[in-house]
């Protein structure tokens, strides 16, 4: 085991280019000691917290910062582990209790899960009321001028980092030779944290999804809607992969997104992107290229998902166009995009924030978009009424491989009419046509 040894901050710099909540605290300051520990030594520390049943809350989707979790898996007995989009592998046992307010692969099944319901803007604030941090484990760059970077994953952890130091709580860096440099909120002085623990391990990727004929249909559709200049949120997978592809056209497009992934890069070298105007996000995965660009790259600017994600922000953006998905839309236009019979599959995420957003930018448009066939379950995603909680509704338009429902500003029948006839798959609609009449929703 080698020895404990430390890291001497003479100054947190943070650069010009930053927009960061930390630049009060980047002017000269006192000498900082980080410790720097071996996983070894972080297990005795771990082990010794004094706490029963510390809730530890750490980075999300494809950063979380794996070998301090194995660590704290093996050496603490009970604890609450409270993460964004967990992906597999994660620890998850008797007693752990898994928290969230976005469910991923990593979580969804487990009969430990506490999902806590909240919209992604207004999540920072749970923890620093009821899911106040005990640790906060942040998976980040190698420190470089005195500071660290949150890399692909700032979301919600300055808030939490926040929440735990007016507690008196602890915070830990893994510190990975492989995570990017990135601006904006990301950049951390060093001396924010109590230990820092040094891996070089490849950062996590997504599996890609490929773009069928159905898919390329629906991006299609959607991408035709976009102007030049608009700003654009979607997130991952075919659908809005698709839409990306079939933007490389326009011009001077800006990315304002709680996230974005590898189709940003197709927009970049057809030269579509506003060359002047930052790519915001408050985190970000996808190909080990992705994350290569992104390093160090001032055009990428990560926020906090409280700005990312504030509604007001979102609208003062021209021509928003926010494109999210659903498992189910209804005849009145409202979308399922959380639970499965039942039981919670994800969460409200930033749909509604940015659906809220996009409806007040000018010239904005919020769009659900989705395949009208669901291929596992082999049932309409346009169904007469949803019997599950609501996740949003008051769309500007729904699209499906088959056409568009322009939903915003039509009558509650025109609105169903164009969801039947427009949107749903050809075998279902003379079922939907005798639902809708018994619901009230059509003329006459």
């Amino acid at each position: 085991m080698r020895s404990l040894h430390a890291l001497t901050v003479t100054q947190a710099t943070v650069p010009d280019n930053a927009e960061s909540p930390w630049r009060a605290a980047a002017a000269p300051r006192r000498l900082a000691l980080v410790r720097v520990l071996s996983l070894d030594q972080l297990g005795q520390v771990l082990s010794s917290l004094g706490t029963d049943d510390p809730r530890v809350v750490a980075s999300g989707n494809f950063a979380a910062p794996q070998a301090v979790l194995d660590v704290l898996d093996s050496t603490v007995e009970r604890f609450r582990l409270c993460l964004l989009n967990a992906q597999p592998g994660i620890p998850d046992r008797d007693g752990i209790t898994l928290e969230t307010v976005f469910v991923g692969d990593g979580m969804r099944k487990s009969p430990r899960l506490r999902y806590v319901p909240c919209r992604l803007s207004l999540a920072p604030l749970l923890h620093g009321t009821t899911l106040r941090p005990d640790v906060v484990v942040v998976h980040t760059s190698m420190p470089r001028d005195g500071t660290v970077s949150l890399g692909i994953e700032v979301n919600v952890m300055p808030a939490a980092i926040e929440a735990a130091r007016m507690a008196g709580g602890t915070v830990i860096a893994q510190a990975n030779a492989r995570m990017p440099y990135t601006f904006g909120d990301a950049v951390l002085p060093v001396d924010e944290l109590d230990y820092l623990v040094e891996v070089d391990e490849p950062l996590a990727s997504p599996v890609s999804v490929p773009i069928d004929d159905v898919s390329q249909s629906i991006g299609d559709r959607v991408a035709s809607r976009v102007l030049d200049g608009s700003s654009l949120q979607m997130g991952i997978g075919a659908v809005p992969d698709a839409t990306l592809h079939a933007l490389t056209g326009r011009t001077g497009l800006r990315i304002w997104s709680e996230m974005f992934s590898d189709g940003v890069l197709a927009l970049e070298r057809a030269g579509a992107l506003d060359p002047g105007w930052p790519l915001v996000a408050s985190f970000l995965f996808g190909s080990p290229e992705l994350y290569e660009w992104v390093d160090r790259n001032p055009r990428v600017r990560m926020l906090r998902t409280e700005r990312t994600n504030e509604p007001a922000a979102i609208s003062r953006n021209p021509r928003v166009v926010s494109v999210n998905t659903a498992i189910q839309v209804d005849l009145f236009a409202q979308a399922n995009a959380s639970r499965i019979h039942n039981k919670i599959y994800s969460g409200f995420g930033g749909q509604t924030d940015f659906i809220v957003g996009a409806l007040h930018s000018q010239q904005g448009q919020a769009i659900i978009a989705l395949r009208s066939w669901h291929r596992k379950a082999h049932v309409s995603t346009i169904v007469p009424l949803i019997d599950e909680p609501l996740t949003s509704f008051q769309h500007s338009a729904v699209i499906t491989e088959n056409g568009v429902a322009e939903i915003w500003g039509n009558s509650q029948t025109d609105q169903a009419e164009q969801l039947i006839e427009n949107c749903a798959h050809p075998d279902v609609r003379e079922e939907l046509w005798e639902e809708a009449q018994a619901l009230g929703l059509t003329a006459g």
